[in-house]
């Protein structure tokens, strides 16, 4: 009977780490999806970018019902009906969401294929808040980072099939006899069998015997952030009404897209500002400077990680980088994605119990093994990878990168947002493959910082961890703003190869939270030498 548990548990795990896979594979595609719905549907740079806008901010919305009906109700909405039915109920939204791109192709409307994201990613932030605490619950605590780590990985899989997949789909290989003329509805199939496979991971999970992970934890008052947060949703819609408000005012759609900006970042600093001498409780986890750095730190990635690909097909086109079609910018696409499996397959080393010298024989080897996987992906769907091979100049800096960032969250955060920018700074101020690849190595860049930010953000917070990371995770609304704020800049004088400016200052504070959070954990007495992070989005 032990042993059939143990069988089905780890059926379930497998299972669900598909769930992951398909996270990535999403949202990676959007950089091919992008500048093929801007072609298709004569889109402005920044009316492109409102897929990722809308895409990310499911993931915002979604984070945000589940936080304000467990504050209404005192209890943990999601820990109330089980990570079990979490999923399973996440899993069917999305579904619904992607046969819903069915018909949203078919009537040839921009805003009804933005709505399918939306719905998509509702259910994509479901599943996300429930999927990662039943990974650590499918077996033994211990093993619980290494299960998030293996579940991260198959996560950056998806990220890397993603383009190549969407791109075949819509393009066909760079070995095909006859090109064939290229219509949206060439992505039909593609909805259909992600409708399939959430469907059919979601009865399955409806009929396993699985762990019942389930809390009736009453969850604590804390009514001061709901005034930041409410100022965030406004900022929000404000970039989705831009267009509209702009008709029937005649004030500048730039204003209203980079006032947004304005608005959430000024409802961080009023929380991080506000004296909460006497009311700390009523802040709950946002009582902490740490936390409310590290929100503006998951949103500076995020926006940063997105918007650098977002934009990437667009840049492509220019004469100075190779006039690319849409057909032949995705192995960019995928390499940068693919940085991103690079990154933190070498992360991921430190969680497993090895030596000293197989850990440094292994951050050498790990990140080539994962280019030749990339390499051969694109291989495989007829693209002449001989490009790319340079690309591995970038990966020697990164590896380098590791070994001074000594797997310290705050010295790894600081190494990496200097690469980051100083890479984005190159990039600006070349042109074709010396750019490109600078560019692409965000994803290098990029692929650790996530873990790093977030342990030095609930560092400390105590009772309020739990709501901490739940703010935390909101702050992916990063990649809804940053990508439409630097499509805004690309259509204005500024061109898209200058908008890479956005980066290099999401990059820059990076920089420094990784110092400004120093000091202030160092004024609670806490070490932050002795401060791990595991674990990955």
């Amino acid at each position: 009977m032990e042993k059939q548990s143990q069988k089905n548990y780890g059926t379930a795990l497998y299972t669900i780490i598909t769930v992951f896979f398909f996270w990535g594979f999403v949202a990676a595609s959007n950089g091919i999806f992008i500048p093929f719905c801007k072609t298709h549907f004569n889109l402005t740079q920044f009316e492109s970018q409102l897929i990722d806008f809308t895409f990310y901010g499911g993931y915002f919305i979604g984070s945000l019902i589940l936080y304000f009906a467990s504050q209404a109700s005192k209890v943990d909405i999601l820990n109330k009906m089980g990570y079990k039915n979490g999923i399973i109920a996440g899993l069917v939204i999305s579904a619904g969401g992607a046969l819903l791109m069915i018909p949203a192709v078919q009537s040839g409307s921009f805003i009804f294929i933005l709505i399918t994201f939306f719905v998509i990613a509702l259910g994509f932030s479901l599943q996300q808040t429930a999927a990662n605490p039943f990974v650590v619950a499918l077996g033994n605590p211990e093993g619980g980072a290494h299960r998030l780590n293996l579940a991260g990985g198959i996560n950056n899989l998806g990220g890397l099939m993603g383009p190549v997949i969407v791109s075949v789909v819509l393009f066909g290989t760079a070995n095909d006899a006859v090109a064939k003329t290229v219509e949206i509805s060439s992505i039909n199939n593609l909805y259909y069998i992600l409708a399939g496979l959430f469907l059919a991971v979601a009865i399955f999970y409806a009929f396993s015997k699985l762990p019942d992970v389930t809390s009736n934890e009453t969850v604590e008052s804390s009514p001061k952030p709901t005034g930041p947060l409410v100022v965030m949703i406004l900022g929000f819609l404000m970039v989705a009404a831009a267009g509209p408000i702009a008709n029937m005012t005649g004030i500048s759609a730039s204003a209203l897209v980079y006032s947004s900006l304005v608005i959430i970042l000024g409802a961080l600093m009023y929380g991080y500002l506000a004296k909460k001498d006497t009311n700390s409780a009523k802040w709950g986890a946002m009582q902490y400077p740490q936390l409310i750095l590290g929100m503006l730190a998951i949103f500076m990635y995020v926006g940063t990680e997105v918007t650098i690909q977002s934009n990437l097909g667009s840049l492509l086109n220019l004469p100075e980088f190779g006039s690319l079609t849409n057909a032949d910018i995705k192995p960019y696409i995928s390499l940068y994605w693919g940085s991103m499996m690079i990154g933190r397959w070498t992360g991921a080393i430190s969680a497993f119990n090895l030596t000293k010298s197989t850990r440094n024989i292994l951050t050498v080897i790990v990140p080539f093994v994962a280019f030749g996987v990339i390499l051969l992906v694109n291989h495989a769907t007829g693209t002449d990878v001989g490009n790319l091979y340079a690309y591995g100049i970038c990966i020697v800096v990164m590896i380098a990168a590791f070994y001074i960032g000594q797997e310290k969250p705050a010295k790894t955060l600081a190494v990496f947002g200097t690469l980051g920018a100083l890479a984005m700074l190159v990039g600006l101020f070349t042109t074709g493959h010396v750019a490109i690849f600078a560019f692409v190595s965000g994803g290098l860049c990029c692929s650790i910082m996530w873990p790093s930010i977030f342990a030095l953000s609930i560092t400390g917070l105590g009772k309020y961890t739990s709501q901490g990371s739940s703010f935390l995770i909101m702050m992916i609304l990063g990649g809804a703003i940053i990508p439409p704020i630097q499509g805004e800049l690309a259509d204005s004088s500024f061109g898209i190869h200058n908008s890479y400016i956005v980066p290099v200052i999401g990059f820059a504070y990076l920089v420094f939270f990784a110092w400004k959070v120093s000091n202030e954990l160092k004024k609670q007495g806490i070490n932050i030498e002795e401060i791990s992070a595991e674990g990955g989005h």
